[in-house]
């Protein structure tokens, strides 16, 4: 498918912060999405959104503050190697996101989604998809929020082939199956299980369309996947409507406001006989928020009671880390440290029936953000890199281009066809270096003018 008990009304302001989730807020979560957009069938109905999906969630998960790992058109081995990097840093991470837009199917209860190059003969081929299963045990390392977006609700023919191969016993349904929601996570598939999903007629299919307008709002996040769904089931005429599980605590935004006003203790009626009677409560609150208005809250309230001092030193704790902490600021670009016009080798040995070659490229980097292009004499070779460098020199720089009738092809590819890849590269100064995360090793090198 393209899926506390009351202390008092100023503590529950104090609750909100627990799930605050804010990227302008000073103790910033860590943030990690993988995107995949598979259109590009070998074996089956070609897909027109898959790409452009992708390409657009990407950009707009990059604005609410995450690193995004981005797949376009993944063959079985690249789309494994992405799921493994993504579980890695799932596991460092406070929210983590699931993205796909693409075929997939159900067998026997269990959901897949499939590669670009899978072929589906018989049960033995499903050992060439990817397990829903599996990627939800990855989000569920995730700390805070988990994110499970399912767009790949259309009608698979593959499918049929398989129906007619299996055993009497096995169950091939449309669509894909539910899946609930486990504690701390959010499923949204593009329509209900068992049913089809339309693949649309603009760039974007239906549900993404949907998804990109509503989830950078300033909304908490049950509301913003609402609000998707009701869009989508509105604009198919009310015969298509997501599924959604949602099994979350607390209020959780992915964009919102830079600050919260904590509000002050009502006034009472009478002294208290013990000012520091609730105290101890207060206190297991603010220490399970963790924040430092959490601390400045519980020392203005009780200031002369038994957790004052501890307060005192977590609220100093807090802000040496933030003052050790790199100034970076994700949403405004990476670091201009590396500004300028960089020289961009791009050198892929022989590989199989694929001819070794070498290509010049010139690179600009502009408020941290890398851009390098080239073509060939012909004009039929052309190719694109992008990316944004953070403050340590790390990025992902994401690769695309067609190759032409040259001397050369990429991955043994058709003249004429479109390809992309990624790039993990490491800059400094003056150089970087990177390599393709392919099965054909290419390597960057970029050099500072």
């Amino acid at each position: 498918m393209r899926a506390l008990s009351r202390l008092s009304s100023s503590l529950f302001c104090l609750g909100l912060l627990a799930g605050w989730l804010s990227p302008d807020t000073a103790s910033a979560d860590t943030r990690v999405a993988l995107v995949i957009g598979n259109g590009a069938y070998t074996s089956t109905a070609q897909l027109p959104n898959p790409s452009h999906d992708a390409e657009d969630v990407a950009a707009s998960l990059k604005r609410s503050g995450f690193e995004v790992i981005q797949g376009i058109d993944l063959r079985q081995a690249d789309m494994q190697d992405l799921t493994i990097r993504f579980a890695r840093a799932a596991s460092r991470a406070d929210v983590a996101i699931f993205y796909y837009s693409g075929h997939a199917m159900q067998y026997n209860g269990v959901n897949y989604l499939m590669p670009v190059d899978a072929t589906l003969t018989d049960e033995a081929d499903l050992k060439r998809f990817v397990r829903v299963d599996d990627i939800v045990n990855d989000l569920q390392q995730a700390k805070n929020l988990r994110i499970l977006v399912l767009d790949s609700c259309r009608d698979n023919p593959l499918a049929e082939t398989l129906k007619r191969s299996a055993t009497r016993a096995a169950s091939i349904g449309r669509g894909l199956s539910k899946v609930e929601a486990p504690r701390g996570t959010i499923v949204s598939f593009s329509t209900q299980s068992g049913q089809t999903a339309a693949d649309g007629v603009g760039r974007n299919s239906p549900y993404t369309a949907a998804f990109l307008k509503h989830i950078e709002e300033p909304q908490e996040i049950g509301d913003v996947f609402r609000d998707i769904s009701s869009d989508v089931y509105d604009a198919s005429g009310k015969t298509q409507l997501p599924e959604l599980s949602l099994s979350i605590i607390g209020k959780f935004y992915l964009n919102g406001p830079v600050s919260v006003t904590i509000a002050p203790a009502a006034p009472q009626a009478a002294p208290r006989a013990d000012p520091c009677a609730s105290a101890e409560a207060h206190w297991k609150a603010a220490d399970t928020i963790g924040t430092v208005s959490a601390f400045e809250d519980h020392l203005t309230r009780f200031s002369s009671c038994s957790f004052a001092s501890l307060a005192k030193a977590r609220i100093e704790g807090l802000k040496q880390k933030v003052a050790l902490a790199p100034a970076t600021n994700t949403r405004a670009g990476g670091s201009k440290d590396f500004d300028g016009t960089w020289d961009v080798t791009l050198n892929c040995p022989a590989s199989g029936k694929a001819q070794g070659f070498t290509r010049p490229l010139a690179g600009t980097v502009t408020n941290g953000v890398f851009h390098a292009e080239a073509q060939s004499k012909d004009g039929v070779n052309r190719l694109e890199i992008d990316g944004q460098i953070q403050a340590d020199g790390k990025t992902t720089l994401s690769a695309r281009g067609t190759t032409g009738a040259s001397a050369y092809t990429l991955n043994n590819l058709a003249p004429g066809s479109p390809y992309a890849f990624t790039v993990d590269a490491q800059f400094d100064r003056t150089r970087g270096t990177g390599k393709r995360n392919e099965a054909r090793a290419c390597n960057l090198v970029f050099v500072k003018r």
